[in-house]
């Protein structure tokens, strides 16, 4: 099982006090806006599959699987190239991948699901 790392808000919430104490303005940059948490009980079930495929290596369902997620959107946090890469959950009944994938980040390991095909994301938290 992968452990993704603690993140922590203590960084932003400093920023956001700094600012109001100060009399200054706060502006959310879309990755903080849009990237949420999700415990792993709360995936669907082809997400639990995917991650089990993503330890053991595979074999994945389609090619795609497993290539580098460039981030155009902009809404993980800034990486550099080939840092992401992206596999498809199952959707059943879609006679296509579907929207739903696991995002990995390679070196800190963090799991990120989105279900809306890259509209947001949410951090994989394995301690729920």
């Amino acid at each position: 099982m992968r452990f993704p790392p603690r993140i922590t808000r203590i960084g932003a919430a400093a920023a956001v006090l700094s600012a109001l104490l100060v009399g200054g303005t706060v502006t959310a940059t879309p990755a903080a806006a849009a990237v949420g948490s999700i415990c792993y009980s709360a995936l669907p079930s082809q997400a639990h599959d995917t991650l089990d495929l993503i330890e053991k290596g595979g074999p994945f369902p389609y090619d795609q699987d497993g290539t580098v997620f460039s981030n155009r959107e902009g809404i993980l946090p800034s990486q550099s190239s080939g840092y992401y890469h992206e596999y498809t959950v199952i959707t059943p009944g879609s006679p296509t991948r579907g929207a739903r994938r696991i995002v990995t980040g390679e070196k800190s390991q963090e799991d990120y699901y989105t279900a809306d095909h890259y509209e947001s994301f949410d951090l994989v938290n394995y301690g729920c």
